[in-house]
Formats: structure tokens, sequence, C-alpha cells
């Protein structure tokens, strides 16, 4: 095989073998992956896999790998939880992946290799910023013997899905929960006794991740039955079970440090267990069915991670707390002693250990991305010919005549510190400006109120040394909204803390606010005070002005002031009560559902424990508070209203009626139903399959989104 072969080690093979053995089910998704391969040219180019978490995405990938192996293709994989959201970053970790010498171009070997090959991508919500890239830049110059495998939990945008050039070159897969066939044979892989197969099968819906906690509960006690409550929070009940039965409390306090970090290593196991040898509790954790492990470390499913995290904070929070200090400790030491990018991912992890803090907690979820928001939000250099006039105009319409021309004029001093917010429809969103400053630009200083204030205040009570640097952040603000709370502020300042803890010989930061008094909470709480004596004003506009000695307090240490804020408040309360979780249901499993609410439709009192009440069709209509009085009820108007719609096809009349006798005004029986009808009872009964299929395909489609 070439350079661009990354042949797995003997242990990852072993580690790949392992995962194919337990895989069941998805025939559909493997079949359509087989099909690329083995054709003479390849049908189609990616391949896009979404689902919530816990529908087994990243499991579904290693067996496209696996299957590509085993032909002799070469697969490469990618965890986009490990990549910065760059094309830099992105190229980056690919040439690793591939192993190409630095001297090679990578997008060179992709687009001129002659063999086939495939590329996965996993966890990509990760690099949404990078969508359009992907789709414009990166996969267009790839040689067409190149398949792509993107997984992630968010649907494909409906630009590529519609977009005349890639509609035939592209095909996307939904994960649902596994069906009743594929879920069984899981347990019996797992040496779950027979007869318990289908009770469990109802509790979990064949869901993947609930189907290996079962298989990991099963294992700590083989001879005794799983008694499980019927909780709608299956992941959470048997996640309890399974910590309550690990073999001694060092194997649960290992899990607990586990969840706590973005990656377990066997070193930052052993500091945070403050044990000399943790190897042996390592390689338990590996062998956990809910615990991966990728090119940094170990790391629980997301799910699995949230319960255990949540769980410990509230029941222990001395030992949680114990935990982040330790794992705080060891960060810091290994950030002091290492540079570049080792050093920006220990600080990733470092910041990880804060995500529940309320000023990190935007900031780490959207890290990877560079601030990209669900909503297809995200932020990218300035383009001066295409954007300099309407950022003006934007600051004109806020700010007023004068601030616009102070924008104008620094947007061709420093342009590079001009970052635009762009929505999903390619328009402006609002924009960012910071200016990097240092004693050289005395002339630039001195044409600006604000970093003329700014300056003579630094002058006065913090100068900078030789080499330091001023970060100010001049100019923020969305198109629409200007500087109130928004998406596009949140974005914005998880912006500015990038730079907080990123820029080189940072020694003040400063940020300009048009209302001081709205933002000051949320600046002091994030230890940012205003300084009244670098407030300026431009024309009618007075502004305040928040800053930060960085010198007094440096970004790791700025880190453990936010986290003694967020680990010494109050112990939190248990978690309350969500609702219950939205079910996948394959589509066997759905249509399952759908017969047996049909035959109890007529008994509403007997619907509730029917899955399709947290379905999709039901879910949507209601609110979070609703009841299960309130879902049964949506789940027979849900019901009526698509029985309804039959009527309206000529072809589906005869199933609109026969379901009408057989369950909306059931007769007695349903030979008496015929009777009603005036049918032959083999007739009514075609008739009531084709009206139960019907209405089954009809609600399936709304399932879907359709």
């Amino acid at each position: 095989m070439s350079n661009l072969v990354n042949a797995p080690s003997r242990l990852a093979d072993r580690l790949l073998e392992a995962v194919h053995r337990r895989f069941v089910g998805r025939e559909a998704p493997c079949a359509l992956f087989e099909s690329a391969l083995t054709a003479n040219t390849l049908p189609f180019f990616l391949i896009h896999v979404d689902g919530p978490g816990g529908l087994g995405k990243t499991t579904l990938l290693h067996e496209f790998r696996y299957r590509a192996l085993q032909r002799t293709i070469p697969a490469t994989y990618l965890d986009a939880r490990t990549i910065e959201a760059t094309p830099h970053a992105f190229i980056a970790a690919l040439r690793e992946a591939l192993a190409v010498p630095p001297e090679a171009s990578v997008p060179d070997l992709l687009a001129t290799t002659t063999q086939r090959r495939v590329l996965l991508i996993d966890t990509f919500e990760h690099l949404a910023s990078l969508e359009r890239w992907l789709f414009t830049t990166f996969l267009p110059q790839l040689s067409d013997e190149v398949l792509v495998v993107v997984a992630e939990r968010n649907p494909l945008s409906a630009v590529w899905r519609t977009d005349p050039g890639w509609q035939p070159l592209l095909r996307t897969i939904s994960l649902r929960n596994l069906s009743p066939d594929a879920s069984l044979a899981y347990f019996r892989q797992s040496g779950i006794p027979d007869d318990q197969h289908r009770a469990l099968f109802q509790l979990t819906h064949g869901n993947p991740l609930a189907l290996a906690l079962i298989a990991a509960v099963a294992e700590q006690r083989p001879d005794q039955p799983l008694d499980l409550s019927s909780d709608p929070d299956i992941i959470k009940t048997l996640l309890d079970r399974f910590v309550m039965k690990v073999p001694s409390p060092a194997h649960r306090t290992a899990l607990e440090a586990c969840a706590l970090v973005r990656y377990t290593t066997e070193s930052l196991l052993g500091a945070m267990m403050d044990l000399d040898d943790a190897h042996a509790l390592f390689e338990w954790l590996r062998g956990l069915s809910f615990i991966d492990s990728g090119n940094q470390g170990l790391f629980p499913h997301d799910l699995a991670r949230e319960v255990l995290s949540a769980d410990l904070q509230w029941r222990n929070p001395t030992w949680h707390r114990t935990l982040h200090t330790r794992a705080r400790a060891f960060y810091k030491k290994q950030v002091t002693e290492t540079t570049g990018s080792t050093q920006q991912r220990l600080l990733t992890d470092y910041i990880y250990l804060h995500r529940d803090n309320p000023i990190v907690q935007p900031f780490f979820n959207q890290l990877r991305s560079q601030g990209g928001l669900k909503t297809g939000v995200t932020l990218r250099p300035m383009d001066a010919d295409a954007d300099h006039e309407t950022l003006v105009q934007m600051v004109k319409r806020h700010e007023g005549p004068a601030s616009a021309d102070l924008a104008r004029y620094w947007m061709a001093e420093q342009p590079e510190g001009v970052l635009v917010v762009e929505k999903s429809d390619g328009t402006i969103g609002g924009f960012t400006m910071y200016l990097l400053l240092t004693a050289d630009h005395d002339a630039e200083i001195k044409q600006d109120p604000a970093t003329q204030a700014a300056w003579t205040y630094l002058q006065a009570h913090a100068p900078l040394r030789p080499g330091e640097r001023l970060l100010f952040f001049r100019y923020w603000m969305a198109a629409d909204t200007y500087q109130d709370i928004s998406a596009i502020q949140s974005l914005l300042f998880i912006q500015a803390v990038r730079y907080y803890l990123t820029t080189p010989d940072l020694a003040f930061s400063l940020y300009a606010c048009a209302q001081a008094e709205l933002w000051a909470p949320l600046f002091a709480y994030a230890d940012l005070p205003l300084v009244p004596e670098a407030g300026f004003k431009v024309g009618d506009q007075t502004y305040g002005v928040f800053g930060h000695d960085w010198r007094k307090t440096p970004p790791v240490v700025w880190l453990d002031v936010l986290a003694e804020r967020e680990t010494s408040s109050s112990t939190k309360p248990p978690p309350k009560p969500k609702a219950p979780p939205v079910l996948v249901l394959s589509q066997e499993a759905f249509a399952e559902a759908v017969h047996d609410a049909l035959r109890a439709y007529a008994r509403p009192h007997t619907l509730a424990n029917n899955p399709l009440l947290r379905s999709r069709i039901v879910a949507d209509q209601l609110s979070k508070k609703a009841d299960d009085a309130d879902r049964i009820k949506t789940l027979c108007d849900v019901l009526s209203a698509t029985w309804k719609l039959l009527d309206s096809s000529p072809r589906l009349t005869k199933g609109h009626r026969a379901l009408d006798r057989a369950y909306f005004r059931p007769a007695p029986s349903h030979e008496q139903a015929a009777e009603l009808l005036d049918l032959p009872y083999s007739t009514f009964r075609r008739h009531l399959k084709l009206g139960v299929e019907e209405l089954t395909a009809l609600l399936w489609h709304r399932e879907l989104g359709g």
C-alpha cells in the first residue's frame, strides 16, 4: 500500500476486530457502503450519516472501516473532536492519519490517487463551520476513487441535499434504533438468557447505547435476572445499576474520573486517583462497552458521561471538587512544560474541566467549530473588498457617522482583526474587531478617542513592557440587535475568550461596551471589572470599558479563579426530572407501535406504555411540561387526523372505512365489522391491512420530519 494508507497497528487491528464481533443490524447502510466499495466506478462520493447521541454512528463508521480493510481498501478514520475547525488543522490531522510526509501535499495526493480509498469523519458537528469549505473546496478536488463518509448529530443541510451538482453524488442515512431482530441478536451475543430478551427490548426499544449498558450490567451478574424499572430514562437507570456493582471503590473512582475529563490517559488517571500505577484500572475502563478510545485517550459515550458527571456533582460535591482540583493540577504542570500544538491541546483539555462554568461553557461548546452555532452562524475573516462597506454602514446605523469613520480607519490599519458573523444564507449577521496595540502604534492610537483613553490609562496604571501587547475589542455588534443579549453576542464573547487564552505576549485586554450597565455583572463574574478611566465618548455615545491584567492573573490562573467560583458554589440540588427523551424507533418497531396504538385507541388508558408517546410525532406537538395524559390525548389526535387523510384519496377510501369499523368506531369484532361494511371477511381483512399500512406510512413520513 502507498504512504496514504494508515494501516492499523496490531492493537488497533484487534480493537477494530472486537467492535466488528459485537456489531449487529444496520443491513441497509452496510449494503449501501458495500455497493460503493465493489462498484467499478463509484456511484456516489459522499455518505452522510446523522442521528442523536447513542444510536451507534461511531460504531457504524468503525464497521465501514473494517469492511473496507477486509477488501484491502485503505480506510482512514478521523474524530473531529480532536481537530480544530480550520482548513489548515483539518489537513494537518489528515496528514497525520495518512502518514503523509511534511514535504508532500495531502490534497494533491488525494486528488491523484488511482486506488479506491475511504475517508471517514466522525462527530462532524464539531467542524460545523467547515461545512461550506468541505463541500465547495475540499471534496471537489478529491479523486473520483475516494469515498467520504461523514457522521454527525445534525441532518445534512438542505443546501447540499438540493444542490443540482451534489444531489446525485451523495447519499444520506438517518440512523434509528436497532430493529427487534438486531436487538435480540445483540442480547444473544452478550449471553443474556433468552427469556429476558423480549422484556429488555420493550424497555430499550433497540437503543444501541442502552443495549451496550445492559450487556455491561448482565456481565456483572450473569445469574441474576435484569429486573429493571420502566423509567423512561433508561440510560441513567442502567448506569446506576452498573456503578452500584463495579468491582471496588477504586473502579468507581476511575469511572468518575473518566467522566470528568475530556480524554483519560493512564498518567492522568494516576494523578487523579493519587496512584503510582493505574494500569489495571485503565485497562478495565478500556474494556467497558460504553467507553471508546481515540489517539488522545479514553472517553465515555456522551450520554454516559453526562449522567455520571451530573450524579457525582450532586451526590458527592466534595469528591467532585477533589477530582477537579487534581486534574487541574495535572494540566497546569503539563501546560507549563509544553509548547505549540501540544500545549494548545492541553489547554483545550483544561478548559473542558470548566464546561459547566457559565462563562467557559459556551466557549468550550463552540471551541472546535470556532464559534459555529447550530443555527449555521459562523465566524470568518473579513473580505476587504466584499464586506468593508457593509460593516462600516452597520457601525454608522448603530453608533453614528463619527464611529463609522473610525471603524473604516481601523479596518484599513488592522484588517486581520475583523471577524465577520456569517449566517447560513450567506448574509452578514454582525462582526467583531479587535486591535493588537504596542508602543509602536503611537500614531494610530492618537487617531481614536477609545485607544487614546485606553493607552493613557495603561501608561498611568499598568504600562506595557517591551514585547507586550494590548488586546482591545473595539467593535462588536449584531446587525439587527447591536449589543443586546443574543446568540450572535454569545458567539463574539466565545471568540474573545479564545483570544484571551491563545494570544502570545498578551499583557492587558480591554472591551469597549455601549451598554456597560447591562453587561457589568457578566464581565465582573469573568474577572473583567469596569475601568472607569478608560471610558470614552464618540459622537453622542458614551462607552464603558472593561479590562483585565493578564500579567497579574494569567490565563491558566484565570481559569482557576472561574473554577473556584464554580466549584465553591452551594451544592446543586438533584437534577430535575427531564421530559421523557424522544425515542428514535426503528421502522419495524414504529410500525408495531402504530398497530398496538390502533388496537388501544378505543381504550386510551391502555396507551400508557406505547412507545409512540415518546416519538417525534407526539413530542413535537407538546411542551416539555406535558404529562402522560397530554401525550395520550395527542397520540389519539394524531392517529385520528392521519386516518381522516386516507379518505381524501379514492384509492385509500376502502382502507379508511375498514380502519373506522376496526379501531376508530370499532364493532364488537372484526367479523361484525365486515358485516357492517357488507364485505366478505377476507376482503375486509385485505382492506384493513391496506389501511394500516398506509396510515403507518404517513405517520412514518412525519416521524422522519417529512
